[in-house]
């Protein structure tokens, strides 16, 4: 069954390895994003045109909103970029279909680039300029937004690097010329420009190639969670007395006598959009740090080819081996069912639970456990949205015909500490925001301690009679030639 690059286009892996290229999924979209430190910190100089080119975008941006006020339209033509499905990564609301970068974040970056960061593309004490400032100053720019811009601003460079291997591999029947809109900004006209491409075609749009060595799997190098954690030692490194006095009169006025770590952490954030030049103080520790960026996400790059194309796809094969899985029919509620008891079948009784195991340690992340969930989805006739939020918070998936048959499926790790209050009200929020009557709660664990925490938990809840409450036994099982 085909589910990779590699067996819709029919070119064999390693011509994509050597190529340098991530053999993605086309059938769900997965958890790794462009991070712009790594074309920063590489030695390919074409990577580090492609930052500079970057930078420059955002210097341009930076001297119109301080020289004019912006106007809706330029806003939309400056600011708005729609959100790059055709790479097939990250982890957005369905499919590959995400947000995009809309009128949410084209405010948000204007004001920065005027007010915040005026000195951008200025700095002194860094050895470059990061658009990663931006979520260092703003709660919610996170990794997803950093790639989707990045992703944006590099375009003709993906663009030119997917023709160059789909005129070389790919059969003509496969490929289509396309005409892309947004791919290079023109700085004489001020506008950005269409070109066509020759593009392996896919669901009536074009597929984009990424080199493996601008992914990470988790956060961006230069991020809002380690700037937050490292604040209080950059703060001894401030070499500027006027602004470190300033810093230790603001805590003495703002923290309370016993400040747990969420008051430390607005405090941090408070003063530094107050003060965002103490940021370059983190951004250069960054910098420093660099060859350690690119070791990290060579590890998570190999990590996730393991699990995601070598380990999920011998999943889809042993799902397939029931050749009337991928042809189940019933509605939603019996269809899911189905999909969530054949999983678990496979992963308990069939050897399925080596799969979700990386160098020998059993994955820690619920998004991919969703993964392998949704490729059990291949040829429904159901829309199986992830990551659906309804108004009360995302849930993992909403599988739906229609308007009225409707079931909603959550997937948790019993290592989720979260997991007591996820089992007492999470899927009935999300049946009730998306009118939804029935919720399945599926849980995979890996080790006898976890399998008792569950057990506790439902007895403790009153729910150990619950038919909607799945749990996947997925610990190390021995092969039954060395079983006595």
């Amino acid at each position: 069954m085909s589910s990779y690059f590699s067996d819709f286009f029919k070119v064999s892996k390693k011509s994509l390895d050597d190529y340098g290229a991530f053999n993605i999924s086309l059938i769900t979209d997965l958890p790794l994003f462009i991070d712009p430190f790594l074309l920063f910190h590489s030695k390919n100089k074409d990577y580090q045109e492609l930052h500079a080119g970057m930078i420059r975008y955002l210097e341009f941006l930076r001297d119109k909103s301080i020289s004019q006020d912006i106007t809706p339209g330029l806003l939309l033509a400056w600011y708005h970029f729609p959100e790059v499905k055709q790479n097939w990564l990250g982890f957005t609301l369905e499919g590959n279909s995400g947000r995009g970068l809309g009128q949410e974040f084209a405010k948000m970056l204007d004001s920065s680039l005027s007010r915040i960061f005026s000195s951008f593309g200025k700095e002194s004490v860094t050895k470059g300029t990061h658009l990663e400032k931006l979520c260092l100053i703003k709660n919610g720019v996170g990794r997803d937004t950093i790639s989707d811009f990045t992703t944006n601003l590099i375009k003709d460079y993906l663009l030119k690097y997917t023709q160059i291997f789909t005129e070389k591999y790919i059969e003509p029947s496969l490929t289509k010329t396309m005409s892309v809109q947004k791919v290079r900004f023109d700085y004489e006209t001020e506008r950005w420009e269409s070109d066509n491409f020759i593009l392996p075609f896919y669901r009536n749009t074009y597929v984009l190639l990424t080199p493996k060595n601008i992914l990470t799997k988790e956060d961006v190098w230069i991020n809002r969670k380690d700037y937050l954690h490292d604040f209080w030692e950059i703060r001894e490194a401030v070499f500027n007395t006027q602004l470190r006095e300033e810093l230790d009169n603001y805590l003495k006025l703002v923290l309370s006598k016993n400040p747990k770590s969420q008051e430390y952490d607005r405090v941090a954030a408070d003063f530094t959009y107050k003060h965002p030049e103490i940021i370059d103080l983190f951004i250069r520790s960054k910098e420093d740090r660099g060859d350690k960026a690119i070791e990290r996400s060579a590890a998570y790059v190999a990590d996730s080819q393991q699990l995601y194309i070598e380990q999920f796809n011998n999943l889809v094969q042993l799902l397939n081996i029931n050749s009337l899985f991928y042809a189940m029919i019933g509605d939603t509620v019996t269809e899911a069912y189905q999909r969530i008891t054949f999983l678990k079948d496979v992963v308990e009784n069939k050897g399925g639970w080596k799969l979700f195991y990386v160098n020998g340690q059993p994955v820690r992340k619920e998004e991919d456990i969703q993964i392998a969930y949704r490729l059990t989805w291949f040829r429904t006739l159901s829309d199986v949205s992830r990551e659906v939020n309804d108004g009360r918070g995302p849930a993992d998936f909403k599988i739906s015909r229609g308007s009225v048959d409707k079931t909603i499926v959550e997937f948790k790790l019993a290592s989720n500490p979260q997991l007591r209050q996820n089992l007492q009200n999470q899927v009935e929020i999300y049946k009730k925001a998306s009118d939804v009557k029935i919720g399945f709660k599926v849980i995979f664990y890996f080790s006898d301690a976890e399998s008792k925490r569950i057990q506790d938990l439902l007895v403790e809840l009153e729910l150990t009679k619950d038919p909607y409450i799945i749990q996947v036994d997925a610990r190390k099982k021995e092969s039954a030639s060395k079983v006595k």
